[in-house]
């Protein structure tokens, strides 16, 4: 299966150093880290990557 890979529309640009990127995998969702794709993907499945971005979305800002 081919993955395409997009990163945030709120990323800045191709040098930001804290970007991630998302993929539609046959299970759920790959996220991998933009500077370095050769280094693997986490596979969450759709409820597990909802569950993070809500994880995430609750830390007070500049976390």
């Amino acid at each position: 299966m081919i993955v395409q890979w997009r990163k945030s529309s709120y990323s800045g640009g191709a040098d930001d150093e804290q970007c991630i990127e998302l993929g539609h995998l046959a299970q759920g969702v790959g996220v991998r880290d933009s500077k370095d794709p050769a280094a693997g993907q986490l596979s969450l499945t759709a409820a597990q990557f909802g569950e993070l971005v809500q994880a995430i979305k609750g830390r007070p800002a500049g976390r």
